[in-house]
């Protein structure tokens, strides 16, 4: 088995749950696996527009928090486009489309997300790969922290 650390993309509700009563004992126990360095963190620029309305206690983790920036193209706005167009979620949900096009053109591991509506669910996650295999990339694995959480082995 190779130890390749894991790659993951952290969307804009992952931040806020950090301080969510009903989410952040998962969230937690991720954001401390990620300081003990066993995952790598990307965002895009999105995300990190995303959080510039968020409270001040949820903007400073993006300090404490290493990771690598995303820029969002017009190759992940197309690939949103495309999942808009073939049903997958509406056009009021355009971001989170571009989340999961940037977090599977750049071949993160794992997109992870708090938003069960729109993202962490069976048929979306089923849609959302489905235009991805359609269009030539690969599947993008789609969690919540919860699953996410490395305990002592």
């Amino acid at each position: 088995m190779t130890n390749k650390i894991i790659s993951l993309f952290l969307d804009a509700s992952v931040w806020g749950g950090y301080y969510d009563d009903e989410f952040l004992k998962d969230t937690r126990l991720l954001f401390q696996n990620i300081k003990d360095g066993k995952y790598t963190v990307f965002i895009s620029d999105l995300v990190k527009e995303e959080l510039e309305n968020a409270p001040e206690k949820v903007r400073h983790l993006l300090n404490e928090i290493k990771y690598q920036m995303i820029e969002v193209t017009a190759e992940h706005e197309k690939l949103a486009d495309e999942y808009i167009r073939e049903e997958v979620i509406g056009e009021t949900s355009r971001y989170d489309c571009i989340h999961i096009a940037a977090a599977t053109i750049y071949n993160v591991d794992f997109l992870v997300s708090w938003n069960f509506k729109h993202i962490v669910n069976v048929k979306r996650i089923r849609g959302y790969n489905a235009v991805n295999i359609k269009n030539g990339y690969k599947c993008l694995e789609i969690r919540s922290p919860k699953d996410m959480g490395v305990y002592d082995e």
